[in-house]
């Protein structure tokens, strides 16, 4: 599988004790997935401290146990580098902060094959890349849907992939998003708790379901302005789940304005298009405001701010009492 990139070592604590080999490694490396945990452990990557290959995912694993991994050099990206042209907020020899506009898909997938962050990424950080998923691409730590704009930290390589994949595990990520919501919150500010899973009705969306279904969630809001039947709010994760604010908002009866998946009639410009005619905004009103972490090499505290795009200010122009 190629020359080896790195190698890293995992002790195995009391919190993990009993559970499956793939699983605690998990929880121990949080910058390797537990499906790509799973693949170097039956390609025979990952040994007990004393050299003896283990091969079996499911084996139980006991405190005080050492394995060692063996994370081979990457294999090249499907995703072809192009000449996207990126808003770069910070960059240094590890990461990149990037202000991602709305309409940008992060990531290839089915329906959008290139054209995305990951390719223009590719193309700005030539031999530059983090490794530590299996595939030479950016280091991509964590997601904002293709309508929701704002700030993403990007690993460029395998150290800062780690760090910065351990503080989002952990949670100690700082995180403020802007929505523009239905309605006025009452009270103005709060904490949603809910766990969110996929939607037994439509699988494509998220949903608040019973506890223990789904991942635990948390979002903390306040009201920024009172507008013309809609709000500004500000919602600071401290959990970061698929479609979390909008999905947290909705559940309370404040969907975002413009969201084609969570909304109602009137959060998508229905009711509130009375107002000032016909509201020209065909996305949810969510942006990526405040980013916030610990430099995964140097220590330092880094935070970014980025204020709300254009479409985002004549949507609030248009709904100020």
């Amino acid at each position: 599988m190629g020359d080896e990139l790195s190698i890293l070592t995992a002790l195995v604590d009391e919190g993990y004790a009993g559970t499956r080999l793939d699983k605690a490694l998990a929880g121990l490396v949080p910058s390797l997935s537990r499906e790509r945990l799973k693949a170097l452990i039956l390609d025979g990557q990952v040994s007990e401290a004393d050299g003896k290959s283990v091969r079996d995912p499911s084996r139980k694993v006991e405190a005080g146990q050492s394995f060692v991994l063996r994370i081979p050099e990457a294999t090249p990206a499907d995703a072809q580098p192009q000449d996207i042209p990126l808003s770069i907020i910070h960059e240094d020899p590890h990461l990149v902060v990037v202000d991602k506009p709305a309409g940008l898909v992060v990531h290839p997938a089915a329906g959008n094959p290139d054209g995305t962050l990951v390719n223009a990424l590719l193309h700005h950080c030539t031999g530059e890349l983090s490794g530590i998923g299996g595939v030479a691409r950016p280091g991509i730590v964590h997601r904002i849907d293709k309508d929701t704009s704002g700030l993403l930290v990007v690993a460029k390589t395998d150290a800062a992939h780690e760090g910065l994949a351990r503080q989002f595990k952990d949670h100690s990520i700082s995180r403020l998003y802007q929505a523009i919501v239905s309605g006025h919150p009452r009270p103005m500010s709060g904490t949603v708790r809910g766990w969110i899973g996929r939607s037994d009705r439509d699988r494509k969306k998220m949903a608040v379901q019973p506890e223990g279904r789904g991942k635990h969630a948390v979002t903390h809001y306040r009201t920024l302005e009172s507008l013309a039947h809609a709000a500004l709010v500000e919602c600071r994760l401290e959990t970061g789940r698929t479609h979390q604010v909008r999905v947290h908002m909705a559940h309370i009866g404040h969907p975002l304005v413009g969201d084609p998946a969570y909304g109602t009639r009137a959060s998508r410009g229905g009711a509130l298009g009375t107002l000032s005619g016909r509201l020209a905004f065909r996305r949810q009103a969510l942006h990526a405001a405040r980013l916030g972490f610990i430099h995964p090499v140097t220590g330092e505290r880094l935070e970014f701010d980025s204020p709300p795009p254009a479409d985002m200010q004549q949507l609030l122009s248009q709904l100020r009492l």
